[in-house]
């Protein structure tokens, strides 16, 4: 997951199961804190999330971290680099993972329905990746934090006593590093938010959108 650019008007792709090929890999699961591949590692195969949540990062080379993405259920994470991936990729949440073979992409190998689809999965992640590098580079701390929680909320959101509300399973210094902030800045911002009452925070990584509408216009940059 990426952060794009939230609109009231704009309808996120259904996140389904891809087609299954005919043979029967079983599911890869995997507990929170194990990693699924290194920056580096050869790519063999390619995975699409159907439960947890997964963390995809790089290291410079003076130590800094750049979190590039978070994998939630219907995303597939892996694409090959030339022929690498080019990310760490580990699991903030226990997860279950249906793999598929890098040929699958490259050739279809004997399943074009498959074939086409993972690469418009690719192409829907180059788009979403090309949205998130303008959010990083354009928008403010309180725009940045704003379209975060307004993305989850439409991906992962839950109804909740006439509210909706958005589990966190990062840290705020992971949420730092994927839009470009300070871990200071994600905490001042998310406490600017509760104080204006556009969010409620019932613990550290629960998040109730008190008002939805002002936290989409916040994304856009509109001021109140």
């Amino acid at each position: 997951m990426y952060v794009t650019i939230p609109s009231d008007q704009t309808a996120h792709a259904s996140h389904t199961p891809l087609a299954r090929s005919t043979s029967t890999i079983a599911e890869t699961q995997l507990k929170a804190g194990s990693y699924l591949y290194f920056e580096g590692d050869k790519v063999e195969w390619l995975y699409q999330v159907t439960a947890g949540v997964l963390r995809l990062t790089r290291l410079l080379e003076d130590g800094r971290r750049q979190v590039i993405a978070f994998g939630y259920p219907g995303d597939v994470v892996g694409f090959p680099s030339n022929g690498q991936h080019h990310t760490d990729c580990d699991v903030l949440v226990d997860a279950r993972l249906q793999p598929y073979r890098r040929s699958m992409l490259e050739n279809g190998d004997g399943n074009p329905t498959l074939h086409r689809e993972l690469l418009q999965a690719a192409l829907r992640e180059i788009s979403a990746m090309q949205d998130h590098f303008m959010m990083l580079g354009r928008k403010s701390a309180i725009e940045k934090v704003a379209s975060f929680l307004c993305v989850l909320t439409e991906r992962v959101g839950q109804d909740i006593g006439g509210y909706r509300q958005v589990d966190l399973p990062m840290s705020r210094g992971d949420i730092a590093d994927f839009l470009g902030l300070t871990t200071e800045t994600v905490s001042r911002t998310f406490t600017q938010l509760r104080k204006s009452k556009i969010i409620a925070i019932d613990n550290i990584h629960t998040i109730i959108m008190v008002r939805p509408t002002a936290l989409l216009a916040l994304s856009l940059g509109d001021r109140e």
